[in-house]
C-alpha cells in the first residue's frame, strides 16, 4: 500500500488517494479464489478442483476483483489513516478511482475521511445571560399546599346549578352539519369544568346547569384539531348533565399535614414545602442559565464540521431513545410506528438536538483546551467512588466497566461549564426587569 496523496476538502474532510499495487491485489484475488473456489463446478474438474486460472479463463481475468477489493478495503483503511496521521471522527467512504480502465497495474483507493475540525470561539468568560429569580414566594408554597389539597379532596353530589371547579358527569353527543360524527359520542363521563379537557367554550355552556338538565352545546373545533375532517368546522352537542359533583377540600391545618406528610404541624410542612420549591427553583434556574450561557458562547462558534459528527451523535440519541422506550416494554421500530411515522422522519425529530449538542461539546473541548482545564487524579478518583456508591458495584467492577478516559472526558466538560458559569454574569429576564 502506498499513500500517494493527501487532500484537505471543505467541512472538515481529507481525501486520501492509495495506491494498490498489481501484487498486493493478485495476493487479495488469490485468497478472494480460495474462499469460494468449492462452490465451482467446472467440467473436467472435481467440485472445488478447478485452478484459479481455469475459472478466470471461464469467466473473465477480474472474475475475483470485486471479493478481492472488498477483502482489502478493511485493511488498507486504517494503514491509510495511520500513514496520514489522521483520526475519523465519523464513517468515511470509499470509492476506486474511476479512471482506471483494468486492474493490471493495481488500482487506487479514494478515501474521503471526516476529521475533527478546526475550532474558533469568541470571549467566553464574563457573560451576561439572563437568570431566573429562584426566591420563593408565600404564593409558591400556598400554591403546592393547594395542590396536595386538591388532590386529597373528597366530592359530593350538589343540589344546585354547577360552577366552576365541580364535576359534572353528562351524557353527549355532538353533530356536524346535523351529523352525528366518530367518537363524538359519551355516556356517564365526568367533566370538571375549568379544566380546560375539552373544545374551548364547551366547559363554559354547562355553567349554571344543574343535574336532569338537557342543553345544545355549540362550539368550532379549532383549526389546527387533530382530525382534519372536524378542524375549524361549528359543531353541536347535544348534552345531558346527569349530576353535578361538588369538590369538597380539606382544610389545610395541622390535621391535614399529619394526612398529607410524615409531619406533625402545618408549620413543619410549610417548611419543607419552602425548601423543596427552593431547591427546585434553583435547579431550574440553573439548567436554564447554563443553557443561555451556552446559547452566547456558540453564537461565537466558528468550526467547519462535517455531516458526519452530527450523523455520529444523532445515531447516539436515537440508541439511548431506544433504551428508554424499550424499557416500556416496546421496541423503537414499533413506537414509531405507532406514532404513525417512519423512522427517517422520527428520526429528523432529534437532529437540531443532536446538531446543537455537537457544537456545544467542541465549543467546550476548545475552551478546556485554551484553559488548560483537566480534572485531577483525586477528582478522577472522588468520579469512580460517586459512580461506584450510584451503581451499587465494588470501584475495581466499574473501572473495568467505565474507561478513565470518559470520565476524564466528563469531568473536564462540567469543570469546563463550572468556569463559564463562575465567571457569568446573570441579569434579570427582560420581563422581570420591566
Amino acid at each position: 500500500m502506498e499513500l500517494k496523496n493527501t487532500e484537505k476538502l471543505e467541512h472538515s474532510q481529507v481525501k486520501l488517494t492509495v495506491a494498490v499495487s498489481a501484487e498486493e491485489l493478485d495476493k487479495a484475488k488469490e485468497a478472494a479464489y480460495k474462499k469460494n473456489k468449492n462452490q465451482f463446478q467446472i467440467p473436467g474438474f472435481r467440485k472445488g478442483k478447478a485452478t484459479r486460472k481455469v475459472i478466470e479463463r471461464l469467466y473473465g481475468k477480474d472474475f475475483f476483483v470485486n471479493d478481492a477489493i472488498n477483502n482489502l478495503y478493511p485493511e488498507m483503511y486504517p494503514q491509510a489513516l495511520e500513514a496520514a496521521g489522521i483520526e475519523p471522527v465519523g464513517q468515511g467512504d470509499v470509492k476506486i478511482d474511476e479512471s482506471l480502465e483494468n486492474f493490471d497495474n493495481g488500482f487506487d483507493f479514494i478515501f474521503t475521511v471526516p476529521v475533527y475540525p478546526e475550532v474558533s470561539v469568541g470571549e467566553y468568560k464574563g457573560i451576561e445571560a439572563e437568570r431566573a429569580d429562584d426566591t420563593v414566594s408565600e404564593d409558591d408554597v400556598n400554591a403546592e399546599l393547594n395542590r396536595l389539597a386538591e388532590r386529597d379532596a373528597s366530592t359530593e353530589t350538589a343540589e344546585r346549578p354547577a360552577q366552576n371547579g365541580d364535576t359534572v358527569v353528562i351524557d353527549f353527543e355532538g353533530f356536524v352539519d346535523d351529523k352525528a360524527f366518530e367518537g363524538g359520542k359519551g355516556e356517564d363521563y365526568s367533566l370538571k369544568l375549568g379544566s380546560g379537557t375539552f373544545i374551548p367554550g364547551f366547559e363554559d355552556q354547562l355553567v349554571g346547569k344543574s343535574a336532569g338538565e338537557s342543553c345544545d352545546v355549540n362550539v368550532t373545533f379549532p383549526e389546527e384539531y387533530q382530525a382534519a375532517e372536524l378542524a375549524g368546522k361549528p359543531a353541536v352537542f347535544k348534552c345531558t348533565v346527569k349530576s353535578v359533583q361538588e369538590t369538597i377540600l380539606p382544610e389545610i391545618d395541622d390535621e391535614f399535614a399529619k394526612d398529607v406528610s410524615e409531619f406533625e404541624t402545618l408549620e413543619e410542612l410549610k417548611k419543607d414545602t419552602e425548601k423543596k420549591i427552593a431547591e427546585s427553583k434553583k435547579n431550574a434556574a440553573d439548567r436554564d442559565f447554563e443553557e443561555k450561557i451556552l446559547d452566547k458562547v456558540l453564537e461565537t462558534l466558528e468550526a467547519d464540521i462535517p455531516e458526519a459528527m452530527f450523523e455520529a451523535q444523532l445515531d447516539n440519541v436515537m440508541q439511548d431513545y431506544g433504551y428508554r422506550i424499550q424499557s416500556q416494554g416496546i421496541s423503537l421500530q414499533d413506537y414509531v410506528k405507532q406514532m404513525g411515522m417512519d423512522m427517517a422522519s422520527f428520526r429528523n425529530i432529534f437532529r437540531d438536538q443532536a446538531e446543537r449538542q455537537v457544537k456545544v461539546q467542541l465549543a467546550l473541548k476548545k475552551i478546556s483546551e485554551l484553559e488548560s482545564i483537566e480534572p485531577s487524579e483525586d477528582e478522577i478518583e472522588a468520579e469512580y467512588k460517586r459512580l461506584a456508591e450510584a451503581y451499587g458495584l465494588e470501584e475495581d467492577k466499574v473501572k473495568n466497566f467505565v474507561p478513565v478516559d470518559s470520565v476524564k472526558s466528563d469531568l473536564t466538560t462540567q469543570k469546563t461549564l463550572d468556569m463559564l458559569k463562575e465567571s457569568a454574569v446573570a441579569v434579570a429576564p427582560a420581563a422581570d426587569a420591566e
